[in-house]
């Protein structure tokens, strides 16, 4: 029987080195929250952890709320997890997930919180738990998957589904490495005559889209748009231009509309204009995907059916803010996308049923993605079960942005740096004054050490230098 037996939140307030621009928001200052969670499982008492940024204007994208009120909210949601949480008592992980998540969802509705911003308080008990039943058999994310050890019935979910196991569809060996995808956001210097004497950062680290590419030997990339079209082209030329000279047509990217677009044939008008333009006609055979170019409000609607009944040729579309529920990926795949996102802040249990369902599409033909996104990845903590859950899923080419915006782990308390050092040699490296920075190398990323912990994260984790909040 498990049971949840005590929970302890931390914050931390961090700054990053240069702004973040994505959608409507742009990041500058942002808390993470760190949950320590402590459960009996089958009279065992073990401890999980659980890690994420609170990024404002991505869980409801309202441009009209306070900053600080958004922050509160988020806080508000994994409060009422836990709560909910010590009520429960179930025989596996995956059952104690279930009567969570229906707890959540009722409690969400009741307030009126949509489910992509309730779930994510969901989402913290969740990994915590499974940080903890890894850690009390000594088990790897991917071998837990592969053994059934937290229980999973994806029947329960989706009837398609039935008699399946994770087992069956996802990698029997998680990917050593994985292609670090760097994010161009929306304000992102391109070369240095982008960027003000004023605004480069004496870090050691690279600032240009140019200079990341040189100093990583980055190949895979993911360019945020918002819509504006003569805007847009001209940077999407200008990276383009970048990308041919220093990848040397060697490189994939991926295209983030951001929810930039609120009527559904706009997106379509707006890509064949780009299309058109014979400056960005080297970009377009290195297209993995659009992610989530309709805002959520138009992106599940029968409109985006018709519309791609109608357009045969467009490119593979996946839905990112939109996955917001059990529901989701079902109803985008009968609308015509090709797939959806993972991040833990949406859920591990969700995202492993998506992929059984994507993995029967792929087999069948059809188009499949699932892809690797970073939404608050900032490490140590967060940054390694992501990792980790990435890898588990099979998923090679994941979003990172959470180095770059950040510096390394200068922010976080001398134990956590020393933990991510003496832990992850592979993953981390030391800069010039010790601070640890994630080891990308010819654009990859060495999942060796995190591969082989309980959920990414191994040994006991020193919180003591993080105010409790």
């Amino acid at each position: 029987m498990i049971r949840l037996l005590s929970a302890e939140l931390f914050r931390l307030e961090l700054h990053a080195r240069m702004p973040f621009r994505y959608g409507i928001a742009t990041m500058t200052d942002v808390p993470q929250i760190i949950a320590r969670l402590t459960f009996e499982l089958d009279g065992v008492t073990e401890t999980g952890l659980a890690a994420d940024l609170l990024p404002p204007k991505w869980f409801t994208k309202d441009p009209t709320r306070a900053l600080g009120e958004e922050i509160d909210e988020m806080l508000r949601v994994i409060d009422a997890a836990v709560t909910s949480a010590r009520t429960l008592r179930a025989a596996t992980p995956f059952a104690f997930w279930r009567e969570l998540y229906a707890a959540q969802a009722a409690w969400a509705a009741k307030e009126k919180l949509p489910p992509l911003l309730s779930n994510f308080g969901t989402s913290f008990v969740e990994r915590a738990l499974i940080h903890a039943v890894c850690r009390r058999h000594r088990a790897t994310l991917a071998g837990a998957l592969q053994s059934n050890l937290l229980g999973i019935e994806l029947g329960a979910l989706h009837p398609a589904l039935a008699g399946v196991a994770p087992g069956d569809f996802l990698p029997a060996v998680p990917p050593a490495e994985i292609f670090a995808r760097h994010t161009v956001g929306l304000s992102d210097p391109i070369t240095a005559g982008d960027l003000p004497a004023g605004e480069r950062v004496a870090d050691g680290l690279p600032q240009t889209l140019d200079e990341v590419i040189r100093f990583y030997g980055q190949r895979h990339f993911k360019i945020k748009i918002n819509g504006e079209a003569a805007r847009d082209r001209d940077r999407l030329e200008r990276m383009a231009a970048v990308l041919t000279r220093e990848c040397r047509g060697d490189f994939a990217f991926s295209l983030d509309g951001n929810e930039s677009f609120h009527d559904v044939p706009s997106f379509r008008d707006y890509f064949r204009g780009l299309q058109g333009s014979p400056s960005l006609a080297p970009l377009w055979p290195h297209l993995l995907y659009v992610e989530q170019p309709w805002h959520r409000q138009v992106a599940l609607s029968p409109a985006i059916g018709e519309l791609a009944r109608a357009w045969p040729e467009r490119p593979p579309v996946i839905i990112d803010e939109s996955d917001a529920d059990l529901a989701s990926l079902p109803a985008a795949l009968a609308l015509g996308y090709a797939g959806t996102s993972h991040k833990n802040c949406k859920g591990v249990f969700k995202s492993i049923a998506n992929a059984g369902l994507l993995a029967q599409r792929r087999a069948a033909g059809l188009p499949a993605v699932l892809s690797g996104e970073d939404l608050g990845n900032v490490g140590p903590l967060s940054t390694l079960q992501d990792f980790a859950a990435h890898a588990a899923l099979g998923v090679t080419s994941v979003e990172r942005n959470g180095h770059h915006y950040f510096t390394g782990l200068a922010q976080f308390p001398r134990a956590l740096q020393e933990h991510a050092l003496r832990h992850h040699a592979d993953l981390y490296v030391p800069m010039a004054d010790g601070c640890p920075r994630l080891n990308i190398r010819d654009g990859k990323l060495a999942l060796g050490s995190v591969n082989a912990a309980p959920f990414g994260i191994p040994g006991e984790v020193d919180l003591s230098g993080i105010a409790a909040r």
